[in-house]
């Protein structure tokens, strides 16, 4: 058996021990070492990875000989400075996790890596690989005859505690629509096949986290608002982000309409806050409703237990990982998510959140 692809962890709080999960589930692969200075969290990672060595800084990681790959799973608001310590060290493929960076400031960083970082990079983005989400995209340009409406629901539960709580605050987060909205401002591009124009967007904080409290300051996170994204092709989306729905049956719906039909997507939560009183947890479907001949054609996408119970992003995370370890070894010879991608989708989650501040829609030639 030829030597397995070892990955280096920096950061293994909730994220990044559901990718460990996944990493155990894929052959010839293993964590060599790991990267993560809470205590209570390097004690949970050791259960998923045994036997790789835990190091005190992200200077010992890189010199750690046997590391074919990087996993970037810390706090967002530390991947600019690490993804620059790992450049000027030692440049190895990285996945790093969304969103790519979180303040505006850091643009300029971010514009000099893509233009010089000399190895592969790939920018998490699971909800690509979410199976219905990928069946969606399979399908939804031969469905619509060419999207002129996409829109995306997430009805979900509040942000969960991290370690600090640096998911409490725009200033370590980058905001509720960078943080957890990159991921469907991505999905929107990559569906569309077009660069967004300009972004109007309306939000608040109306039910999470108001009467938390944290050295004094409380949350300021937004939990709900309404995205309208224009592209360049025509085509218009919208994002409908609601944080305190978890009752809901299904977490994602997401919908391209066109000349010729629709097609949907729904995706549950996470099964372990799926309430075992309510039997089996939805299964994920797809939908495809023609104009003519009209009457809907529904199709359950299910997905290996196995996979859906080693993260809660609908088995995403494992397929996300297979497709890196193929440009890990050579065997596709680009990355499927780029730099540019993540800060894309960064740079919209920062026009909408200063669409909501500025009461106004933002060009996106203001910010780029």
């Amino acid at each position: 058996m030829t030597k397995p692809t070892t990955y280096g962890i920096i950061g293994c709080g909730m994220m990044g021990q559901e990718h460990l999960r996944n990493i155990a589930l894929l052959p010839n692969t293993e964590v060599g070492a790991i990267f993560e200075p809470n205590d209570q969290m390097r004690t949970e990672s050791a259960r998923f990875a045994p036997d790789a060595q835990f190091v005190d800084s992200l200077e010992e990681l890189l010199a750690v000989d046997t590391l074919d790959c990087l996993l970037i799973a810390s706090p967002n608001f530390c991947h600019v400075a690490q993804l620059q310590e790992i450049a000027r060290i030692r440049p190895l493929p990285i996945l790093v996790e969304k969103p790519l960076y979180t303040d505006p400031q850091d643009l300029a960083q971010i514009d000099e890596f893509i233009a010089s970082y000399p190895a592969s990079a790939w920018v998490a983005m699971e909800y690509r690989y979410m199976p219905p989400v990928a069946a969606f995209l399979e399908n939804a340009a031969d469905v619509t005859g060419g999207i002129k409406m996409l829109t995306i629901r997430e009805h979900r539960f509040p942000f969960l505690e991290k370690v600090d709580d640096w998911n409490r605050f725009n200033a370590k987060s980058g905001g509720t629509f960078v943080e957890k909205c990159c991921h469907f401002f991505d999905l929107m591009r990559l569906t569309l096949g077009s660069e967004p124009v300009r972004v109007m967007a309306s939000g608040g904080q109306d039910a999470n986290h108001l009467n938390e409290s944290y050295d004094g300051q409380v949350p300021d996170i937004l939990d709900n608002g309404y995205v309208i994204v224009d592209f360049e092709n025509g085509a218009r989306a919208m994002l409908e982000l609601c944080m305190f729905a978890e009752g809901a049956e299904y977490q994602e719906e997401i919908a391209a309409v066109g000349p010729t039909g629709k097609i949907e997507a729904l995706v549950p939560g996470p099964g372990r806050f799926w309430p075992a009183h309510l039997g089996a947890a939805p299964t994920p479907k797809l939908i495809l409703s023609p104009r003519a001949p009209k009457g809907p054609i529904e199709k359950e996408i299910p997905v290996d237990p196995d996979i859906l119970d080693a993260g809660d992003h609908n088995g995403s995370t494992f397929y996300q990982h297979k497709y890196f370890l193929e440009l890990v070894r050579g065997e596709r010879s680009t990355p499927e998510v780029s730099l540019t991608d993540g800060k894309m989708a960064v740079l919209m989650g920062i026009a909408a959140q200063t669409s909501i501040q500025e009461k106004r829609s933002v060009e996106m030639s203001e910010i780029s």
